[in-house]
């Protein structure tokens, strides 16, 4: 029987007394790769923020649950949330030169996990890092593993920060664009890693993502987020071949195809996400959206399930098909 790993429910994170996430819920079992897809400033990072215990100091989490291996997160105590982070739980952050410590040698960085989480031995953590720093497409990780940040470039900052987060082997990982800053064959490298790392322990994986092409290939599930809300969630087959939600649709247009027209333009979303604090009423995507009517600007949708399987939030899902 599959466990259940991660399960958020109805979470919701403010800053300045603003909702940033708005009544969130989702799971990720044993196993599974869940894909969280939208536009920069949906909550995507937000949300992995709240389940790794790391929002910014402006915001903090108003109301709901965000449940990892049986134990309530936001109920720990800090000393407790320490423990699991690094070791249980993993982040692949978005930004590498912001999240490694300038002032700490590469591989110093990744064995500490081993040492604080498993007890390794200096000697032992060392050979284990080396080998992880050849997993992740480093050269020469003998070398690299003594240098220090600034000393590599901004792909192998990169891989290193994924060297860090599954050195110790999660149950869960949380990876926020884990490879915005790779050439397309170390990307499909650190992907086949992360399937490698999930097929052999079981890890489970939240991977946040603008890329659609990496979403088709790892991902078992989709959430799609927009404006703090999840809006829509299916398997990834259901997803692509069917959308119930006019931002779905309108998101998986805006992928290049190959067999499009040349020198044609690139599809585009009309308008932008709104601001924190002047979300509009109704549907928050109703602004933007082409089958939008005056019920949509009157009350939220709520999640109903799709015709095949999963849900959707929208009051024209039967619709949506027809947009072009």
């Amino acid at each position: 029987m599959t466990r259940r790993v991660l399960a958020v429910d109805d979470l919701v994170v403010t800053i300045a007394g603003q909702p940033v996430v708005d009544g969130v819920s989702f799971h990720v079992d044993e196993g599974e790769i869940l894909s969280v897809v939208g536009e920069s400033g949906c909550g995507k990072s937000m949300t992995a923020f709240s389940v790794m215990g790391l929002l910014p100091r402006a915001a903090s989490v108003a109301g709901g649950r965000v449940v990892f291996a049986d134990r309530d997160l936001l109920a720990l105590r800090e000393p407790e949330r320490r423990r699991l982070r690094g070791n249980e739980l993993a982040m692949i952050f978005q930004e590498p030169l912001a999240s490694l410590n300038p002032l700490m040698k590469i591989g110093h960085q990744i064995e500490e996990s081993l040492i604080v989480h498993r007890n390794a031995d200096r000697k032992t953590a060392r050979h284990a890092a080396i080998a992880m720093l050849e997993e992740v497409g480093i050269p020469e990780p003998h070398i690299r593993f003594g240098q220090y940040p600034f000393e590599l470039s901004g792909g192998m900052c990169q891989r290193a920060m994924i060297a860090i987060a599954l050195i110790c082997r999660p149950r869960l990982l949380i990876a926020d664009e884990p490879t915005t800053a790779l050439d397309v064959t170390i990307q499909a490298q650190i992907l086949d890693l992360m399937k490698k790392l999930r097929d052999e322990t079981g890890t489970a994986i939240l991977l946040i993502t603008h890329d659609m092409g990496v979403v088709a290939d790892m991902a078992d599930r989709v959430s799609v987020m927009y404006a703090g809300r999840m809006i829509e969630e299916a398997p990834v087959d259901a997803i692509f071949s069917r959308q119930e939600h006019p931002y779905t649709k309108l998101l998986l247009s805006t992928i290049p195809r190959l067999d499009g027209e040349p020198k044609a333009h690139l599809p585009t979303i009309e308008g932008i996400v709104p601001d924190i604090g002047s979300w509009p009423e109704g549907c928050r995507f109703s602004p933007r959206c082409p089958l939008a009517e005056t019920a949509c600007t009157r009350a939220a949708p709520p999640l109903a399930a799709r015709q095949d399987s999963g849900t959707a939030a929208c009051w024209r899902s039967d619709r949506v098909e027809t947009l072009a």
